[in-house]
This record gives C-alpha cells, sequence and structure tokens, in this order.
C-alpha cells in the first residue's frame, strides 16, 4: 500500500470513480470494439491502483468494480432463477430446401411473398445465459436451465471480463436483460488443458464442456482463472427506454452499451441470401477461433416478429441451420446388453475409441434387435460413426467393402437377462426384449431407485447414479424405501463420500419425506405413466386408495388414458411386492396428503368454452383437447361469442380470423404449454 498516498476519503472516492471509468471504457475498447488503447502492463498498473484505493477505503468497493472479477467465496449451492421471458429453443432446418420451407411458411403466414430481411449470426458452441441489468448495473446472471427457470450464476459472471459491470453510454432501459453465449476460444481451451496436463490433471474434452464446467463451479475464483467469453445475440425482459425496431439495430446498440456482438453478423435479403452466407461461414468455420455449429437465421423486423409468435417451445420466426453431422470411421469391438428400468434390453455398442464431434467417442446406441438387422452389423465391422452437437452417438452405416466380412461373427441377442437370469419378453407391437424379473432384477432394481430420486420424482438432491450402484451393489438398499432407513455410518463408507456428504445426503433424503401424490404416481415408475398422466390420475381420483381400487372402465374416465396405460397402472397396483414398498415408504415417513377428486365446479377453468385450430406440435388437438377438459374447460368446434379463449396452432384459418372479429381471447401454443405446466 505504499503506493497509496494517505488522500482524503473524497479524494480517494473521486479518483476510485475516475479508475472505474477508465477501466470500464479500456474494458469496453478491448472486448467490444477490438482497438485497445492502453498496454496490458498499463490496464494492470490501473487496475492495482484502484484495488490499492478499495483495500485503504472498504466503502468505496462498488458491485461495478473492476476489482470485482476475482471471484468470491465458495457458494454451497446454486439458487433457481425464474425467466419472465422463457429462454426458449429454436427449431432446426438441416438442407437448403428445409431452409426455403421456413421462409414460404413465414410469407404463408404474413400473407406477404415478399423477400424477408433475415440477420445471419454464427450460432456459438457454449452456454446460454441471460444476463439482468439495472440501472446499467449488473444484478443477476442465470443459466438457460429448462427455458423457464435456470441457476443464479452471478458471481461466475462477474469473473468474465468480455460482460460488462456497467453498461457505457446512454438509452439503456432501466431494466435490461441482454441473452448470449458464453463460449471458451480455442486458444483458451489450449491453454487450460496444457496446464492441466502439467499438473497431472485430466484435460477437457472440447471447448463446450470446458465452458459448461466453469460457469458450474461454485468457487467463482475458479471460474476466474478461465479465459471465457461471452457473445450478446437478443433480449429478453425490458423494462422502460426505447429500443430500435429491428434486431440488428438493437445489437448495434448491446454493441454501444458495452457487449461483445459478433463481427461476421448480417443482414441480407432473401432466403437465397441465406443459403450463400451459409456457404461462405462453412468455408471460414475451420480457421474460427472459437467453435460453432450451425448458423441462426432471424426475422430483422420485430414488428414481424410479433405477428409471426410462437409455436411450442420455438419462435416462428427463427431457425438454426446446422452444419452437417460429424462422422469418423471406427470398429466394433463388441456388442454388450443394458437393462433398463422397465426391463427393456438395450444393445450398446463398444467401439474402438474415436474423436467425433467434440468428444471422445467409444459407445453408440443400436437400439433394438431390429436395427442391428437393418445395419447387418458384425463383431469386427469397419462402421461410420454419426454425432452432431449433443445426440448420443450412433452407428450410420457398415463399410462393407473395407474389410472380408466372411469369418466375422454375427451378434446374438440373450435368451435369459444378463443381469437376474429371467426369461425374456417380446411383444408383438414392440421391438423391444424385456426382462421379465422385475424388481427381483438388481438392474431394474438400480434404474427404478434412479427414477425414483430423479428430479421430476421425489428430487432427492445428491443421491447420483454412481451412489444407487454402490448401494445396490453393497446389498444396502432393495428397494425405494430403504433410501429412508439409510445412516451416516453406511453412507459414509462408500466411495468419494465423506461424513459432511454423507450427513448432506440424509437431509436431501429427509426433506424428500414431505411430497405431493402427484410425484408419488410419477416415481414409483408405472410404465407409460409419466408426469403429465401422473397429474392427472392424481387429480382425478385424489388419493392413491382410490386409485387402486379403479378398474378398467374407471381409470378410461382419466383423461390421457388408454386401455394401455389402465392396463399398467391396474397390473402394478394389484403387485403384492409393489403395495409392500408403498406401504414400507408410508412406514418410513413419507408422506403424500391427498387431493381434491376432479370436480368441475373447482377446475381452474370450470365454465370456461374453449377452441382448438391449427396444427400444434408438442401434441394433437384431441391430446389438447383431453388436457383443457382436465382443467375443466368445454371444448367445442366452432367459435362463438360464448367462447373463452381460441387455441391457435400452426396454419389456423377461419376460426382464428372469427374470434378476432368477435374480439375473443386468443393465445399460440407456446402460451398454452406454459397455461397447461401451471395447471391453468
Amino acid at each position: 500500500m505504499s503506493d497509496t498516498p494517505n488522500l482524503a476519503f473524497d479524494e480517494a472516492a473521486t479518483e476510485a470513480d475516475a479508475l472505474r471509468e477508465q477501466l470500464n471504457k479500456h474494458n469496453y475498447r478491448y472486448y467490444s470494439l477490438d482497438d485497445p488503447q492502453i498496454s496490458d502492463a498499463q490496464y494492470d498498473q490501473l487496475l492495482r491502483r484502484l484495488e490499492n484505493l478499495e483495500e485503504r477505503y472498504p466503502l468505496l468497493q462498488s458491485a461495478d468494480s473492476p476489482t470485482q472479477r476475482v471471484g468470491s467465496a465458495p457458494l454451497s449451492v446454486f439458487e433457481s432463477v425464474a425467466h419472465k421471458v422463457p429462454m426458449l429453443s429454436l427449431a432446426n432446418a438441416f438442407d437448403d430446401d428445409e431452409l426455403r420451407d421456413f421462409e414460404r411458411r413465414l410469407q404463408t403466414r404474413l400473407d406477404d411473398d415478399s423477400a424477408l430481411t433475415f440477420v445471419c449470426e454464427p450460432k456459438l458452441d457454449g452456454v446460454a445465459v441471460s444476463l439482468l441489468y439495472r440501472d446499467g448495473v449488473l444484478v443477476q446472471g442465470a443459466t438457460r436451465g429448462d427455458g423457464f427457470s435456470g441457476e443464479n450464476i452471478t458471481a461466475n459472471v462477474r469473473t468474465i471480463a468480455s460482460i460488462p459491470l456497467k453498461l457505457q453510454g446512454q438509452g439503456f432501459p432501466p431494466v435490461l436483460e441482454v441473452r448470449g453465449e458464453i463460449y471458451l476460444p480455442r486458444a483458451g481451451f489450449d491453454a487450460i488443458n496444457a496446464e492441466a496436463l502439467a499438473k497431472g490433471d485430466k484435460p477437457f474434452v472440447n471447448p463446450r464442456n470446458a465452458a459448461a464446467g466453469s460457469l458450474r463451479q461454485l468457487d467463482s475464483r475458479i471460474t476466474a482463472t478461465r479465459p471465457l467469453e461471452m457473445c450478446a445475440y437478443s433480449l429478453g425482459q425490458t423494462e422502460g427506454g426505447a429500443l430500435p425496431d429491428t434486431h440488428l439495430a438493437t445489437m448495434l446498440c448491446l454493441k454501444e452499451w458495452g457487449f461483445l456482438t459478433n463481427i461476421l453478423m448480417e443482414a441480407v435479403v432473401g432466403i437465397e441470401a441465406c443459403v450463400d452466407y451459409y456457404q461462405r461461414l462453412a468455408a471460414l468455420r475451420p480457421g474460427l477461433a472459437y467453435d460453432i455449429d450451425g448458423i441462426v437465421y432471424k426475422v430483422d423486423s420485430f414488428r414481424l416478429q410479433e405477428a409471426l409468435g410462437f409455436v411450442a417451445r420455438a419462435p416462428r420466426w427463427a431457425i438454426a441451420r446446422k452444419f452437417p453431422a460429424e462422422e469418423a470411421t471406427t470398429r466394433l469391438l463388441d456388442v454388450e446388453f443394458q437393462v433398463g428400468r422397465t426391463g427393456a434390453i438395450t444393445p450398446v455398442a463398444r467401439l474402438e475409441p474415436v474423436f467425433v464431434g467434440g468428444v471422445t467417442v467409444s459407445n453408440a446406441t443400436l437400439h433394438n434387435e431390429d436395427e442391428i438387422k437393418r445395419l447387418g452389423l458384425h463383431i469386427g465391422d469397419r462402421v461410420v460413426v454419426r454425432r452432431a452437437g449433443d445426440v448420443i452417438p450412433q452407428i450410420a452405416r457398415v463399410l462393407e467393402s473395407e474389410l472380408d466380412r466372411v469369418d466375422l461373427p454375427g451378434i446374438v441377442f440373450p435368451t435369459a437377462c444378463p443381469v437376474c437370469g429371467s426369461a425374456l419378453q417380446r411383444s408383438d407391437e414392440q421391438a423391444v426384449l424385456r426382462c421379465t424379473g422385475g424388481l427381483v432384477c438388481a438392474a431394474q432394481r438400480k434404474e427404478a431407485i434412479k427414477h425414483f430420486a430423479s428430479r421430476k420424482a421425489l428430487d432427492i438432491d445428491g443421491l447420483g447414479d454412481k451412489i444407487i450402484d454402490q448401494l445396490v451393489d453393497k446389498g444396502l438398499i432393495h428397494t425405494v424405501a430403504d433410501l429412508f432407513t439409510l445412516q451416516v455410518e453406511q453412507l459414509a463408507g462408500l466411495e468419494r463420500m465423506a461424513s459432511k456428504s454423507a450427513a448432506n445426503l440424509l437431509a436431501s433424503i429427509a426433506a424428500a419425506r414431505q411430497t405431493t401424490l402427484p410425484r408419488v404416481l410419477y416415481a414409483l415408475g408405472i410404465r407409460e405413466v409419466g408426469e403429465t398422466t401422473a397429474k392427472l390420475l392424481a387429480t382425478h381420483f385424489g388419493s392413491l386408495e382410490k386409485l387402486a381400487e379403479a378398474d378398467t372402465e374407471t381409470l378410461l374416465a382419466v383423461p390421457d388414458v388408454g386401455p394401455v396405460v389402465a392396463a399398467f397402472v391396474i397390473q402394478f397396483l394389484n403387485n403384492p411386492h409393489h403395495l409392500a414398498i408403498i406401504a414400507s415408504l408410508r412406514e418410513a415417513g413419507v408422506e403424500w396428503p391427498d387431493m381434491q377428486p376432479a370436480d368441475e365446479g373447482v377446475l381452474p377453468l370450470a365454465g370456461q368454452v374453449w377452441v382448438l385450430t391449427g396444427t400444434l406440435t408438442a401434441m394433437s388437438r384431441g391430446q389438447g383437447k383431453e388436457q383443457l377438459e382436465a382443467l375443466g374447460a368445454k371444448v367445442t368446434s366452432s367459435v362463438s361469442a360464448k367462447t373463452t379463449c381460441l387455441v391457435a396452432g400452426e396454419s389456423a384459418g377461419s376460426k382464428l380470423d372469427k374470434a378476432r372479429s368477435l374480439d375473443v381471447a386468443v393465445i399460440d401454443e407456446a402460451q398454452f404449454l406454459v397455461l397447461l405446466e401451471s395447471g391453468g
């Protein structure tokens, strides 16, 4: 601190403000404009001066200070953050014709065949994030999560130099949510892997995994050591202020306010210009400083975006054009057979490790016996493996010309379960073999317990797959009810499980004792009973006892329940072993209160009249009708003055026009899905 004179506080505050303004300006010129005005050494001198002032006068520290990028004390867990404006996914086009179809759909919906202006942007291969600013100061950073809620990673995003802690310039809204991609440039990826190897640590597989792992560090000081960058690509929530009426102009504003935007972003007119952009970027792709996996095309006009709206969980006005799936050649070493939660026997190809699509692949799914026959696979074949993005690797084809296959052994399916030895059964309707051992089979027990503990079931935080594998293998648990009798000593004896971790896991298990009937029905793992069907059954019957008493006819009265689901429910709840597990859960203190059985007078949409029109992508119109009726609505086929609301899917026609003429409320499919998820 010898280089800091004994300044009065007011003088120190004035100098600190000036230093912060200088440093933020130099960050802006370095990252947003790619036009640095001082050297790294000069920047470091200014930063050190500010650090000394803030150390001497702690009251001078502020959230937007460049000194706050060094990271802070570790968190114990990430908090959940709800997105006020959902972070939606994008539809995909895989060739030029699909891209042209995209434009035709837009022109049809707009009833205008004029060429549209699109903004073309490289699709960075990183992690989508949301940044919230209030009065120009960064107050929150969050991951995309499931699109509706993510994780609070504010401490981590503060460490990324290309993210402004305080916005530059003027004109930004008082509340501004900026969305973008956090990624690791190739040079940074090589540097951290070289450092990891030098320390004897395991290197990252690819830049995307490295970026994701860096952002999910509970200790932001680790994140601060990673050379991450963030590129802005859109807005979310905004309040107040005036924004431009086009996407490109908005991106230029973001650049002025201090954000890094992609210099290859370009506005073009017409879909053929989009095709041309794809060819040009594909040629540039190998030489870029970062990984991209495609291109995003967006209608530039916000007015047209609003007119086009959304479908399911994606905007109609944007599409991603993916680059072709990466392929590599390797050899099939063996085929092993895995047993799933419902007893399904899945063949898995064991391959000579090969690098494809950004990862080293040594396994690939083969789905079922029919797929193996279609490919004509033999052990020892040379095969082409395909992987695109996060898609599970698959064998695309066999290279018969590369090898004499006469003496290669074929693939023989087991006649008994490879885990418990029980008989296998294949139904006439499905291509899947199933073990008949049920929970006698250790593999099915493991998968059943993993499902029981999953997020949408009882959501037992910290109970991962490897822990469950150990618990079953060591004979510590045999059913899901045994989870609630575990002791600290038993858990602490597991691999990589210390006493504190064991205590934390027991606390999570204890918290899961208080749950709901829909979660229990889903967690029990009844075949064909997913999350939605579990909610419908719970709402209809109100208690597990009444559900267990139901016959086929009664079950068929429940929306979304057909003969197959009804048969599985009756079979499950008439199995003495399953009833014993349910009784054991209750004895272990697991509680799920009964619900009010379905009653038209208390359902959220009771007394309302709804109409569905057009094509829905997430479900059929019949399924949409069933879900509305489950919420108490009456669903009719025609629009009238008595209609409460119209759900307009793709290619909605005369019913939509009539609804507008009668001033009937209209929602699109995205809004409809949000309504269903909220329970009306």
